[in-house]
């Protein structure tokens, strides 16, 4: 096993992931971060990286990080991190063709003894059985005699401050024991809060998958008692502060749940589990609920609208937040889109406005035109979706003041005062 000194480190793809890490690391070791869009690579070398989750004057302080959308400059490298997306397709199943595509790449040009680490979010079992596989082809080498993997996952939660990559509590894990040691004492270089080293890579794997499983089902679940709660015409803030009062309750809240994470990773474990022959129930169920949300919500406002005799057709409706979540300018797999697409099926007029999202992106991505202002009496209602800290300090005055006199105001995200809002979700 080569030692610490000797890495030269290769970052592969650098989203939300590949960037912070490979900028922890090229403080300690030659790092190369590489990324397939040009344009992404042009803008972290111009010193700006769009996600907001690195500064700028940190970037220009990294003492040894170059960036490249080229594989071949990566050829110097003799340990390799992946962090590239693991989406789904349109049918919720596993979609792992960035993951084999960068394994294709690697593989093109891995050497002996060369290290693999793996750090996106997959099913127990996919490193070994669909990424291994492919570096062996494309390198001609011998798994666990000419080269070695591990799998350390990701931990970073967008748009938090509070809770960077190395504050963070790392979960290591290696193809053998001794660079199951080196990809622990690795991270550790870097890693503040410290590693968990699993006992194998599949352990590692099926604990990541699980994290964002379990808040999916457990906000699933306050979802489906905000509906009931709803219908016993009980307040489910109210109800929730109460029970809260308890010091083992756990302060989830309802919401929409989008996202490359939450949102995702429960498909990639019911995926597995489904190949074995298990039907997982309680997280099946707990998908469904949070998927209809969305159309959930619109119905209580359509509802709202027309007891207060406003006609939904050509209403002008204001959607507050287009991001997965407050203070983050990711859009990937945002569930908002099902409140627009919702709308749009009652030939409802709809404006959506983001201070946080890119309106190129937004545009190409999702076919919405984002407003660049706001107009004062304008809606018919307004729907708060995102609490976006921006919503927060505009406060209920000049969110009410976006509406027409007679309209609906409806909070998804607790943001406005109870007095200042038609419903809460």
């Amino acid at each position: 096993m080569r030692s610490l000194t000797e890495c030269r480190i290769g970052v592969v793809g650098l989203g939300y992931v590949g960037l912070p890490l490979a900028v922890e690391f090229g403080n300690h070791f030659e790092t190369i971060g590489l990324d397939i869009s040009s344009q992404r690579i042009d803008e972290l070398i111009a010193g700006h990286d769009k996600s907001l989750e690195v500064e700028a004057e940190k970037l220009a302080q990294v003492k040894n990080l170059a960036f490249t959308s080229n594989p071949e400059d990566l050829k110097k490298c003799n340990v390799f991190i992946v962090t590239v997306p693991t989406p789904i397709d349109k049918n919720k199943r596993p979609d792992l063709t960035p993951l084999i595509k960068s394994s294709s790449a690697i593989g093109k040009i891995l050497g002996k003894d060369d290290i693999v680490i793996y750090e996106s979010t997959v099913y127990p079992g996919a490193t070994e059985e669909i990424c291994i596989p492919v570096l062996e082809t494309e390198s001609g080498l011998k798994f666990n005699r000419d080269f070695f993997a591990g799998y350390s996952p990701e931990r970073i939660n967008p748009g938090d401050k509070e809770h960077g990559v190395t504050t963070i509590k790392k979960v290591t894990s290696g193809s053998t024991a001794d660079i199951a040691e080196f990809v622990d004492a690795l991270y550790r270089t870097v890693i503040i809060a410290g590693t968990h080293k699993a006992s194998s890579i599949k352990v590692a794997e099926a604990a990541k998958v699980i994290e964002n499983t379990q808040r999916d089902v457990n906000i699933a679940l306050i979802n489906e008692l905000a509906v009931l709660f709803h219908s016993l015409g009980l307040n489910t803030l109210e109800v929730l502060e109460a029970a809260g009062s308890k010091w083992n309750f756990l302060p989830f809240r309802p919401g929409l749940v989008g996202g490359h994470c939450i949102g995702v990773d429960p498909y990639y474990l019911t995926h597995k589990a489904q190949e074995i022959g298990h039907h997982p129930e309680i997280i099946l169920a707990g998908r469904r609920i949070n998927d209809s949300m969305g159309a959930y919500v619109v119905e209580r406002v359509v509802k709202l609208m027309t007891q207060k005799r406003i006609h939904v057709a050509r209403a002008n409706v204001l959607i507050l937040g287009l991001t997965f979540k407050e203070n983050c300018p990711d859009i990937r797999n945002t569930r908002v889109i099902d409140i627009v697409d919702e709308l749009e099926g009652y030939n409802a007029i709809v404006d959506v406005y983001d201070p946080w999202a890119e309106a190129e992106e937004a545009k190409q991505m999702l076919g919405i035109n984002l407003l660049d202002k706001l107009e004062n009496n304008r809606y018919d209602a307004i729907i708060l979706a995102v609490g976006h800290r921006q919503f927060t300090e505009m406060g209920a005055t000049a969110i009410k003041a976006l509406a027409k006199p007679q309209s609906v105001i409806f909070d998804v995200k607790y943001t406005l005062p109870a007095d200042c809002t038609d419903a809460y979700l």
